[in-house]
Parts: structure tokens; sequence; C-alpha cells
């Protein structure tokens, strides 16, 4: 059987260069009743372009069906149709390939040796916990959301500020946010005396307000210092005061020194260069939150304690009697908590503005909410201990190896949209979410709720823990290792967002 894990980049790459030269023409289907009859399309319109006629010349089309290659799926047919040129995968054999190695696709891969530390700056948490505002709570989820996807990727990062005030570090404690605390700003004298010299150096800082000590043209200082680059031109003038000053000695400090944070990130070559890249999580990155239905002086912990409240009021009407007393229920009603408002303020690409409805209690109960996918995880979980308890009493065989497994027992179509749609492409779509130059911080909400969407589906359809008859055992084996790749997939989603599983609901 052949090694390695597939990847839909590397079929695609190939797949567009078995048509010849020009820019890429093949798409992955997503949809149910186009994965009925092709998983890749070649559209017709974009084959006219390449082929004049459209008539792909049958070298091509043999090209194509004897891929082989690092990554790439095997494929079963490559045929003309109406829509374009249609191709099949061989799906048991990409079902065996997935399934016998799902570590590999339910964890993220590591970045080349040398790869740039991270200075990842959040100015919201200098905030007081009471003055916290929604808008700023975004930033500090994007945050922390970045430095987990980073980390899971082996990038080293170091989060700047350290939070002081007790009080902020217990609220972001309840939301799940791991950010570091110390009790001592850093020294400012050697900045101070460096930037009363830029002050003076600019002609003198002039009639300046109480408690400024100057101002500096940073413009004119960044376009001197031929560092223009990530710089905003609406910025101008700087106003330096001590604060200020203590706030850049904690950025400098940091720079200078490697991460503390355990960052399992490859160390730089002996001689190499330990470049720092520093990201400010900002309103200038993210957009302002609105919420409806509440007052504009509401803050970031009324809004936790407003979640909180109908998270609990929603499992009390679900289970027919308050469990707001009850312990066992104290930190499954703050994980929900955490998931509702993470999945709301990361849901949506940061830059745009996002509109709260806090009067609707179905944001912590509709099937793209935070909470639908916990109960989903929550629901893998209790399957995978009824198919233990079962082994425990006797209806059940223990789970055979997995070389074993007939994966060509997999034939309902909503194996395969889990498979295809959700499990194969899990490691490219991290490797979006952890990219630098553009990170993508809302792909993994929207990935996690697709996926739970299809997986509830298909469990209301299909009963798992099927009869205890050995003729059925194979197929039963099968569907298992499916969802127990789907259950890996959505607890390492989970961490990256700081959320632990649930085991009941």
């Amino acid at each position: 059987m052949a090694t390695g894990r597939l990847g839909l980049e590397e079929t695609l790459g190939a797949l567009n260069a078995a048509l010849g030269p020009g820019g890429p023409v093949w798409f992955k289907e997503t949809r149910a009743r186009h994965l009925r009859a092709r998983d890749f399309l070649a559209p017709r319109r974009a084959l006219q372009a390449r082929f004049g006629d459209g008539q792909v010349p049958e070298r091509v089309v043999r090209a194509v069906v004897d891929l082989q290659g690092p990554g790439v799926a095997p494929v079963l047919r490559c045929e003309p149709t109406p829509a374009g040129l249609a191709l099949r995968l061989q799906r048991a054999a990409v079902f065996e390939r997935v399934l016998g190695a799902v570590g590999a696709y339910a964890s993220p891969g590591r970045p080349a040796a040398g790869a740039p530390r991270v200075l990842l700056h959040c100015p919201a948490l200098r905030a007081a916990p009471r003055a916290l505002r929604l808008s700023q709570l975004r930033a500090v989820l994007v945050a922390d959301h970045l430095a987990r996807a980073w980390r899971a990727h082996g990038v080293r990062v170091r989060l700047v500020p350290a939070v002081r005030d007790p009080h902020l570090s217990a609220f972001l404690q309840q939301l799940r946010v791991d950010w570091p605390a110390a009790s001592e700003r850093a020294s400012a004298e050697a900045l101070r005396s460096r930037a009363l010299a830029e002050v003076a150096s600019a002609g003198g800082p002039g009639a300046l307000p109480a408690g400024v000590l100057g101002s500096v043209c940073l413009k004119e200082l960044v376009a001197g210092r031929g560092r223009a680059a990530g710089y905003d031109p609406n910025l101008d003038r700087c106003l330096v005061t001590e604060d200020l000053l203590s706030q850049l000695a904690e950025l400098q400090a940091a720079a200078q020194h490697p991460p503390e944070d355990g960052s399992p990130g490859p160390a730089p070559a002996p001689g190499a260069a330990d470049s720092c890249v520093a990201v400010h999580v900002k309103h200038l990155v993210c957009g302002p939150v609105r919420a409806a239905g509440a007052p504009s002086t509401l803050t970031a912990p009324e809004y936790y304690e407003l979640r909180l409240a109908q998270v609990r009021a929603a499992s009390a009407l679900k289970h027919s009697r308050d469990l707001a007393q009850d312990p066992a229920w104290t930190e499954t009603f703050r994980v929900l908590s955490a998931a509702t408002i993470k999945f709301e303020m990361l849901s949506k690409a940061p830059q745009g503005q996002l509109l709260l409805d806090l009067a609707d209690s179905m944001s912590t109960k509709g099937t793209k909410s935070g909470t639908f996918v916990m109960y989903n995880c929550a629901r893998l979980a209790t399957l995978f201990e009824g198919y233990q308890r079962g082994v425990d009493r006797g209806l059940y065989p223990t789970f055979p190896p997995v070389s074993s497994l007939d994966f060509s027992l997999l034939r309902e179509e909503g194996e395969w949209l889990l498979l295809f749609n959700s499990i194969l492409p899990f490691p490219d779509l991290l490797s979006q979410t952890a990219a630098l130059d553009a990170a993508r911080t809302e792909t993994v909400c929207k990935f996690l709720v697709q996926l739970s969407m299809d997986f509830s589906s298909y469990y209301n359809r299909v009963h798992i823990l099927g009869e205890p008859r050995p003729h059925l055992f194979g197929q039963m084996f099968a569907r298992l290792q499916l969802l127990r790749a789907v259950q890996e997939v959505l607890h390492t989603g989970l961490a990256t967002l700081g959320l632990p599983p649930l085991s009941c609901l």
C-alpha cells in the first residue's frame, strides 16, 4: 500500500500540470449533489480557453487518469461531461490511506527550520477589565487564536503585554484565553533618553500638553530610516508620554529575548540570524463590534455574564430542570459560554464590522453556534463510550487493527462527504490559518461549524452501533474509524480556539 499523506493542494497541482501550460483549471467539488458523480471538475469554458474547441486530447485524459506522485490521490476515472472534464477518485483507496494514518491529517505540519520568531502585541490588554469594550475583546480573541495557530505549527511566539491586573487575568481564564501575567513594568529609562533626543533633533517639543515629554513625526522618522514597509501613512505625529515609553520598553525587551512560553519551534542554526516579526492586533486590524438589543456601554465582562445566563437557561429548558446549582455542570456552562463568544467573535473575517444580536438567545443554540459544535463533540464522545460499554458487556469485539479494516464498505453519501470535505483538507486549512502574511482567523470556526453540520446529518441518518451480528461488524468498525478521525480533527480545531472537548451535554 502506498504511504505518505495525501493532499488536496498536491492533487490539484498535479491535475493542472497534466493539462499542460496555463493557469489553474481544476477545482474541488464540495456540494453533496455534485460529489455523487465527481470529485473534481475542469469546467467546459476553461477547457475551451485552453484547447480551443474544448476537446481535451486523449493523451491528456490518459495522463490525468495515470497521475502519481507524493500526496497525489489515486484517480479512478476521468471523462468528458456537459459540465466539463469530470474526475472521480478511487474512494476506497483514499479512505484506506487517510483512515489508516489519522494522525497525519488531524495535526498541523511543521515549518521549515529558521522560521521567524513572532512578537504578538495586543494593546487591548492594557485596558482595565471592567472597561474592556466588545471591540477590544474581539482583538484579544483574534490574538489568542493566532498565537495558538502559530504555536501549533512550531512558530515561536512571545505575547505582549504581560497582564498585570489579576481581575483581567481571571476574566481571560474564563474565556480560555492563554496570556502571560506579570507584576513589574519594564524599565523605560534608556528609551526615555533616546526619545528625548529624537524630539530635540526634530526642533524641540514646543507647547505640549501636561504629561507629554515631546512629539515625534513618525512619517519623517520612518522615511529617514528606510523602513516604510508596514507603516500606516495615516499616522503622523506621535505624542511621547511616560506610559508610551513603558509600552515601548516592554516591546523592545520582548523582541530582544527568545520566547519564554514553551513554544516548540526549531531554534535558529548557530550563526544564523534570529529574525523577529512583530504583529500588532488592534482596532486598525479588527473591525468594530456593534451589539443590537444592548446599551452601547456594554462591557466584555457583562457580555460574558449575559451569554452565561443564556447558556444556563437553554440547558435548563433542554433537561427540564435548573442545573445552575449542580457543581458538575458549572465547568460545562463556562466552556459553552466561552465557545459561544469565540464562535461569535471569530466566525467572520476580523477586518469587517461585527453585529451581535444579544437579545436573541438562538446564538447559543443554532446550528452555526459554538454550542452546536460542542454538542456534536459530546455526541462523538458518547458514541465511543457506548461502543466501549458494548465491548465490556460482550456485545461487540474489541477494535481490530486498522490495517485489517475493509473501507470499501463505506458507501454512504455522508461518509465520503466527511472525509473529502473535512478530514482530507484539514492540514491545508490549518496552514492557511497560521500564515504569517495573511492569517485567516475565521476559517477554523467556519470549518468546525460545517463539519458539525455534516456529522450531525450523517449521525441522524445512520445507525453506527448496529445489531451485534458478526456479518455487520466490518462496516461498523470502518464507520467507527471514520468517526474517530472526525473526532480527532474536531478536537484539534477546538484546541486552536482554546476550547476543551466536552464528553457530555
